[in-house]
């Protein structure tokens, strides 16, 4: 039996329940279907499946049981019409690009993004004839200014990674609108627990699944959600063809992730905020960024469009020595360039996440020699503080 969920129903449970089409073997849990390829009763259902006709599995590539059944959890969760799984988050966004844009289109990008997007961008769109034009994500002035007559898609992570930044989603969902083009957001970050861009106006959704929808750094995995007509179309056939596909397992695993997202996401904004307001007060720190704080430039707009502040955490020290020293003292805390963990990890961008940008585009970006970045898990709170302040 399959339950019909409505617009009433609470978050927490479409997280729990949604998407799950029983079987004839009537579990309880969501099953597993690691088959590459299924079986049809004649040819002419082959072939009425392959040309589209008919609805049903074909090809593991892009037909699966359990993938199909986290696509449609996800997307009840986002508010979107439908949902693409990926194989990563770097494949996600690889097939929005490659199944929407043309040679000759133009992307404004906010220079605030995760480092590899930026290379993405730089080694492969553009040699594509795909135009890029990167602009300070909470300028709206700056969005406005770069908007040329080919402009096809506008493209940012709020909050950006890893300084928080916050941009006015509505807003720029507003000017993309105005100028035929589509708001793609990356909400990686906040996951749907705590924000939901399409509400705001976005038309595409962007999740590295192997980040807090997993939450507890197990495996790879990424989405697109929007429309029907623009993700079950024109993404689709990208991923139909190229076949960056989540497998099965995967799947899997991230399901399990979202029956605790709001969970975990109210607790990892509850430690990255006590964590930040514990920073500010600790020697030899310049800088604190978090968005839950008071202080920051877009604490009021935070509030307005997330429920939570997230669980990313940064700050600066005056130099790359200095935050080496306190990332090497640390002896719980896990050195690594991964976040949204049940795991604390720390990381200096400068030199790994955000490496492999120019230096004109660090500084764009923010990343500065002494940026250290912290993803808050779900330790004691006092044990994470004992652990950072060991070379304070």
């Amino acid at each position: 039996m399959t339950y019909n969920f409505d617009d009433e129903t609470g978050f927490e449970t479409l997280a729990v329940r949604a998407g799950h089409d029983r079987t004839n073997e009537a579990e309880h849990a969501e099953a597993i279907f690691p088959t590459s390829s299924y079986v049809f009763s004649s040819a002419a259902e082959a072939a009425a499946r392959f040309s589209g006709e008919e609805p049903g599995n074909i090809y593991s590539r892009f037909t699966n049981p359990t993938v199909r059944t986290f696509e449609k959890r996800l997307a009840a969760l986002e508010g979107a019409e439908r949902c693409l799984a990926t194989s990563s988050g770097m494949a996600a966004i690889a097939s929005t690009f490659f199944g929407i844009l043309k040679s000759g289109d133009h992307i404004i990008s906010s220079s605030s993004i995760f480092g590899v997007t930026n290379v993405l961008m730089e080694n492969f769109l553009k040699k594509l004839n795909i135009e890029v034009t990167y602009v300070n994500l909470i300028d709206q002035k700056s969005w406005e200014d770069a908007l040329q007559e080919n402009t096809r898609i506008l493209f940012l992570e709020t909050p950006s990674n890893p300084l928080g930044d916050i941009a006015d989603i509505k807003a720029l969902a507003d000017l993309a609108h105005a100028n035929d083009a589509l708001l793609v957001v990356d909400n990686a970050l906040c996951t749907p627990a705590l924000q939901q861009p399409i509400k705001h106006g976005a038309d595409i959704v962007i999740h590295s699944a192997t980040k807090f929808i997993d939450g507890q750094g197990r495996c790879m995995g990424g989405a697109v959600l929007g429309t029907e007509a623009i993700v079950g179309t024109d993404v689709f056939a990208f991923l139909r063809t190229a076949g960056p596909s989540m497998s099965p397992f995967n799947a899997w695993v991230f399901l399990k992730g979202l029956e605790t997202v709001k969970i975990r996401m109210n607790a990892h904004s509850e430690n990255a905020l006590e964590l930040a307001r514990w920073l500010q007060q600790q020697p030899g720190i310049e800088k604190v960024y978090y968005c839950g704080l008071e202080s920051h430039p877009q604490y009021e707009l935070a509030r307005k469009q997330q429920s939570g502040f997230g669980g990313i955490v940064s700050f600066e020290m005056k130099d790359k020595a200095a935050a080496w020293k306190v990332i090497d003292a640390t002896q719980m805390v896990s050195i690594t360039g991964n976040l949204g963990d049940t795991r604390t990890t720390i990381t200096h961008p400068a030199t790994t996440t955000h490496g492999r940008l120019t230096p004109e585009l660090q500084v764009a970006a923010g990343i500065k020699e002494g940026l250290i970045r912290v993803s808050v898990g779900l330790e004691d709170i006092d044990d994470i503080k004992a652990d950072l302040s060991r070379s304070f």
